[in-house]
């Protein structure tokens, strides 16, 4: 397993000058970088893979950001707009040899409501027809699309490993996958370990965060049975520090991260790898 940081922790927008941070963290010990692309013009992806060769640092996953207007289960226009986006993602990642597009790729993020029956079951029907195309776009050049179910305050979606699951039936591709992160499962799993051993092989990539996005170790989460199910299920995939804090504005809002958990976001990153390679050990 592979460990990586999530470069929200320290910029937004990430754009092509944003390479600048890849040398600090090989330096730090970070075998892959995740890359939130908030919008495609924002970065050459040929420069960027470039940079981070340079580094010696591998580009393990693209972030799609589900911000308003990308939809899956939207409008016409919202469903349209997320698809140009996802597969200008897609066609980002290839140049950049990047294998996996990960994140929320169903709706906009803080979309929770309190929906129908017949509302649910309309809305699954448009995420499914879309995951299909999406998905086929994936297979077609040869990378992965790894759901992420969210907590029930960002989403009321897609919660769990057993919805995620459905999901990943319902649409029948190779090229998607399931994407856990303990800060969300900590508020929706009864046990992590169990979700994990749930999801099997179809486990495509995993967030490893503090309990409240902050270092993951310094925190409740009982890391141990996590790591173990990780090597039960064979996980050769990436584990990835995704925590925010107030010092990038922007995410630190839609995150909403109003206080300062850690004494620093650096703290965050060496402590938080630190920790995590000793868990593998």
């Amino acid at each position: 397993m592979r460990i990586g940081i999530n470069s929200f922790l320290f910029v937004s927008p990430f754009t092509t000058a944003s390479t600048k941070l890849f040398p600090k963290f090989k330096k730090w010990g970070f075998d892959t970088v995740e890359i939130p692309v908030e919008a495609p013009e924002h970065l050459d992806p040929a420069k960027v893979k470039a940079a981070a060769d340079k580094a010696g640092l591998a580009i393990g996953s693209v972030c799609a950001c589900m911000g308003p207007g990308r939809d899956f289960r939207g409008t016409a226009e919202e469903q349209a707009t997320a698809m140009t986006y996802c597969k200008a993602l897609i066609d980002q990642m290839v140049v950049m040899g990047c294998p996996s597009l990960i994140g929320p790729v169903y709706s906009v993020v803080g979309r929770a409501d309190a929906e129908t029956p017949e509302a649910q079951k309309a809305q699954w029907a448009l995420v499914v027809k879309n995951l299909k195309v999406l998905a086929k776009y994936a297979e077609a050049r040869g990378v992965q699309i790894c759901v992420e179910p969210l907590n029930r305050f960002e989403t009321d979606f897609l919660n769990t490993c057993d919805q995620g699951l459905k999901l990943l039936k319902a649409v029948g591709s190779p090229a998607l996958r399931l994407h856990l992160d303990t800060f969300h499962m900590n508020i929706e799993e009864k046990n992590q370990a169990a979700a994990i051993l749930k999801a099997g092989k179809l486990l495509g990539h995993f967030h490893a965060c503090g309990s409240d996005r902050g270092t993951p170790g310094n925190d409740h989460i009982d890391w141990k049975p996590i790591v173990a199910a990780l090597r039960k299920v064979k996980y050769q995939g990436d584990l990835v520090i995704e925590s925010f804090t107030t010092d990038v504005k922007v995410i630190a809002r839609a995150a909403a991260i109003w206080r300062r958990m850690e004494p620093t976001r650096d703290e965050i990153a060496t402590k938080g790898l630190s920790f995590l390679k000793k868990a593998l050990r």
